[in-house]
């Protein structure tokens, strides 16, 4: 598709981020086209999260200006706006460290995000009215859903802490898919996963892309997922962009190599071209 014909969903232009005497990220630039799955990847302590936690509302940017265009088509600037106000306006994200509530269920740790899409006000709530257990029925129809999709129809009732470390991943992107949402963060989505559980969610990443007709932009270490499922990469070092492109470009790309994947990778790449 030529570039005239994308339809811009996320702009991010001159962004920095600096905690006291420290630039966490400096100009950082970004054009989010929808339907794209864009890495974002870089050694650690490169600013990767920081800049999640800039698109999400948890840090407002020092300087620039984030734009996006919410659920209804309109451009938004949403610098400043809070984590909850974005993801009402389309924008969703899960964590490097896993964040469910484990002394709940799997089912009431998805219900907890399709709260903000009910219709029932707090009255129709505390007296049970028609509206609400209309509601309730929707979001266990919803819950089950969800949940088939990732195939853990049969944990619906069990502890979100008694789940194995993957399924507990695959929970908190199917939390984050329950509130609708146009733009999905995935912050490390293969951390802690084995080499089967990495292959599964790579099918799994494409397969709600499509069925959620998604914007994806993930941060990951895992070079196969990387490189098997991004359309482009943009690379962060020292909280700077130094390279964006295709990933066959990135993976030969010497800037990136040195600071990044290194000379082992450079082997392996050129080994399989």
């Amino acid at each position: 598709m030529a570039e005239k014909d994308k339809e811009l969903l996320l702009q991010a232009k001159d962004n920095s981020i600096v905690f006291g005497g420290l630039r966490a990220v400096s100009d950082f630039s970004l054009d989010l086209y929808k339907g794209e799955l864009i890495g974002l990847i870089g050694p650690n302590g490169a600013g990767k999260t920081t800049v999640f936690n800039m698109l999400s509302g948890i840090y407002k940017p020092t300087e620039g200006t984030v734009t996006f265009v919410d659920r209804n088509g309109k451009l938004d600037v949403i610098n400043g706006r809070s984590p909850a106000q974005l993801n009402r306006l389309g924008i969703a994200r899960t964590f490097q460290n896993i964040r469910l509530f484990g002394s709940l269920s799997v089912a009431d740790n998805i219900k907890i995000a399709l709260h903000q899409n009910r219709k029932a006000s707090p009255v129709d709530v505390l007296v049970r009215t028609g509206k609400f257990r209309k509601d309730e029925k929707l979001m266990q129809e919803k819950t089950e859903h969800l949940l088939s999709l990732f195939h853990m129809e049969n944990k619906i009732s069990e502890y979100a802490k008694n789940l194995p470390y993957g399924e507990q991943r695959k929970l908190e992107i199917c939390r984050a898919l329950a509130s609708a949402p146009e733009l999905l963060l995935l912050d490390e989505p293969a951390a802690g996963m084995n080499g089967q559980e990495t292959e599964e969610l790579m099918e799994m990443i494409s397969f709600i892309r499509k069925e959620f007709k998604l914007t994806v932009l993930l941060i990951e270490h895992d070079m196969k997922l990387v490189m098997g499922i991004c359309e482009r990469l943009m690379v962060l070092n020292y909280g700077k962009i130094i390279a964006s492109g295709l990933p066959a470009e990135i993976q030969s790309n010497p800037a990136v190599i040195k600071a990044y994947l290194g000379s082992e990778y450079e082997a392996i790449a050129g080994g399989a071209q």
